[in-house]
């Protein structure tokens, strides 16, 4: 997507990239400087990885990525498709069962951890990483919006599933996030000046619409290579939506027994309460137990006035008018 002052990335072959000051520049609330691409805005870290990645990645047909905006069941995603994919192994635990057992890899290791983030975890620490030793089916995480995505992930057979979110819910979540990372001398980001953030799009990986449109619009044209979810349905039908998900990466539960496994092993309230969780960092800094709230749906209600309410509503009418896409069911 191109607007006026927008600028391209880099090609993937150009020797040198692009100073910063050729970029159109905001300050993220009191963070960081972000910087706008393509439409899109990031920080400079994520703008070097961005360069990396087009030039170096190259994806296999079985490859699988998870792609969301942030703050829009990113984590959960993470667990479930981890679990879907590697968790079953030598599995023989009953559901509930408060004793955790030791050959779940979600015990030991966050889903941040079992699922990196290309941008962050792998590409922001080394510039050319050596992914070629990785098992099949490699399974990655990006924040990327898919116009950022290589040549290689779009025309490979690999599998993308994307994740979105109510955008109330999604801009209240994000406000907390970076509340708990924020010093006691900072104090809270005021949510008035948050809201107007969110609305213009001016925070890392924005703006919302932009990024949940382009993964849309391609999903409707390519079933077989995007899954498209909403973290509403999920919470809503948890057990068919999971079937659902299992089908898409190729690995159809077997039984009841197997779908009722993954759901309570990924369950918020499990892994919140997971000492891995509880305490240490993610490969960029965050504290571990940042990721991990309330998860729940509507939460917005307690912190939008009416007229936020209103304003945010005809944004995403506007944003959203014919594209068959509902994002405040």
């Amino acid at each position: 997507m191109e607007t006026k002052n927008s600028v391209k990335h880099p090609p993937s072959n150009s020797p040198k990239p692009l100073l910063l000051d050729q970029y159109p520049k905001k300050n993220f609330w009191d963070f960081s400087d972000i910087f706008q691409s393509q439409g899109f805005w990031y920080t400079n870290p994520h703008l070097e990885a961005a360069r990396d990645i087009l030039a170096h990645f190259e994806s296999r047909d079985d490859d699988i990525f998870l792609a969301s905006s942030i703050k829009t069941g990113t984590t959960w995603l993470k667990a479930l498709c981890f679990s879907i994919i590697h968790g079953q192994k030598n599995v023989n635990v009953k559901v509930n069962e408060e004793e955790e057992e030791e050959d779940d890899p979600l015990v030991k290791n966050t889903p941040s951890s079992c699922v990196q983030t290309i941008e962050n975890g792998v590409y922001m620490t080394n510039p050319t990483p050596d992914l070629s030793g990785m098992p099949s089916p490699r399974l990655f995480h990006t924040h990327f919006p898919y116009s950022a995505l290589p040549d290689s992930i779009k025309n490979s057979e690999c599998k993308i599933v994307y994740i979105t979110r109510n955008p109330k819910d999604t801009m209240v979540s994000m406000w907390r996030f970076f509340n708990s990372v924020r010093t006691p001398e900072q104090g809270p980001y005021p949510f008035d000046k948050a809201f107007e953030s969110f609305c213009d799009g001016l925070y890392p990986f924005g703006p919302f619409f932009d990024h949940v449109l382009e993964y849309w619009e391609v999903s409707l044209k390519k079933s077989d290579k995007i899954l498209f979810l909403r973290y509403e349905e999920i919470k809503r039908d948890p057990k068919g939506l999971v079937k659902r998900l299992a089908s898409f990466l190729g690995r159809p539960f077997v039984n009841e027994e197997e779908v009722e496994k993954v759901l309570w092993r990924c369950s918020l309230d499990r892994l919140k309460n997971l000492e891995v969780n509880k305490n240490g960092s993610t490969a960029v800094g965050l504290p571990t137990n940042s990721f991990y709230r309330h998860g729940v749906v509507g939460d917005w209600r307690n912190n939008f006035s009416h007229e936020m309410e209103e304003r945010l509503d005809q944004i995403s009418s506007m944003k959203l008018e014919k594209t068959g896409l509902d994002l405040n069911k």
